[in-house]
Parts: C-alpha cells; sequence; structure tokens
C-alpha cells in the first residue's frame, strides 16, 4: 500500500444516511475470493434504483464519494472497504463514519474525510465534478469551494505513509528497544536467563 498526500479525481454523491457495510457488500458476495476483486459487488442491491447516483454514465470513474452522515455502519465486515478500494475510491466525505469501518477504511488507503453536515451537503449540490483533496492540509476543493475536513491525526499519519497497524507499530521501532533495554537494566530479574545464562527452566514429570 502506498501513501499519498494529495489526490485529484471525479467526487460522486451519493445523498443518503446510515449507508450500512451490508449495503456496501452484501454478505452473500464475501465468500469471493479476494484477489477476484469486490469492486462489482459495490452497493449491489441498490443499483438500478431509479436515480442512482453511482449508475449514472457521469459517475464512471469517479474516485471519491460524498455521502451523508453514519457511513459504514453496521457490521464490521472488512470486505466493504474492499469493495470500495477495488472500485477505484480513494476517498469517502461525509459527516461522520462508523468506527470500524473507518478504522479498515485507513488501514486499506481510503481516506474517511469526516467533514460538517453543512459542507457535505454543499459538495452533494455540486456533484459530480472533479475536486482535489490535499490530505496534509486537511482540506477540500471544488471550483470556488474549499472545505477542510477532520481525521485522527495518527489515521493521518498512516494514509500519508501508506501504513496499516504493523507498519506504524515498526516506526516506533528505536524507542521499544530502548525501553527494552532500560527494562533490562532496571528489573534484571524478568530476564534471568539473558543476564546470568541460567539453562531454561524445565517443566513436566521428567525434571
Amino acid at each position: 500500500m502506498s501513501g499519498w498526500a494529495h489526490h485529484d479525481g471525479l467526487a460522486v454523491g451519493l445523498a443518503r444516511e446510515n449507508i450500512d457495510t451490508d449495503q456496501l457488500i452484501p454478505a452473500r458476495f464475501m465468500s469471493a475470493p479476494r484477489n477476484a476483486g469486490y469492486g462489482r459487488f459495490l452497493l449491489h442491491d441498490l443499483r438500478g434504483e431509479p436515480g442512482f447516483a453511482l449508475d449514472d454514465p457521469a459517475a464512471k470513474g469517479a474516485s471519491v464519494l460524498v455521502a451523508r452522515r453514519n457511513f459504514g455502519g453496521g457490521s464490521s465486515r472488512e470486505a466493504a472497504v474492499y469493495a470500495l478500494v477495488d472500485a477505484g475510491f480513494r476517498a469517502v466525505i461525509a459527516p461522520s463514519f462508523g468506527d470500524i469501518f473507518a478504522g479498515n477504511a485507513v488501514n486499506n488507503g481510503l481516506l474517511p474525510a469526516r467533514v460538517t453536515t453543512g459542507a457535505a451537503e454543499a459538495l452533494l449540490a455540486c456533484l459530480p465534478a472533479a475536486l482535489a483533496i490535499d490530505l496534509a492540509a486537511q482540506t477540500i476543493a471544488l471550483g470556488d469551494l474549499t472545505l477542510s475536513f477532520d481525521i485522527d491525526p495518527i489515521w493521518k499519519t498512516k494514509l500519508l505513509n501508506g501504513w496499516d497497524d504493523i507498519d506504524l507499530t515498526a516506526s516506533y521501532r528505536a524507542e521499544i528497544a530502548g525501553y527494552a533495554k532500560a527494562r533490562r537494566g532496571a528489573a534484571p530479574w524478568v530476564w534471568p536467563n539473558e543476564t546470568r545464562g541460567d539453562p531454561a527452566p524445565t517443566t513436566g514429570s521428567d525434571q
């Protein structure tokens, strides 16, 4: 996964509240192998509804989705994020997100950009349209409209660097090693075999 700081792309609006993970990818499709791609299942059961935004030819190639509050609520299925990413989306903009969905999104390089309800409505009124996202500055620009968005600082760091949780932990390798060294010095009895060269303790009936 590569990090990113700026994204320019076509944004499409999904003017609905409470788009949950079961709508993003119905459970019956989750038995498909991940390497086959989940993009074709994205919002499958909403497709074909009159006026559904993602069916509009003008939305083809969209990489930013704008929605209303509580996007990604429901179950914890990470496949909901896979469906968005595999369909080409790099960011979702909404007033609020399901917590687990947002964490999964960041771990897969998808930005959950939290904006005010007014900002979301201002964007929805202009879409589909091209916009620019500056992750470092936390801004969204569409024509003469520039809006700010919120994101957890740790999530921002992970997205900028292309990190998941393991990568984030590894970035503190020097600090972790320093703490372990200090602990060995302060409490050598915790590591008796390392400090005294004693043989490892044995257990069981054949001691």
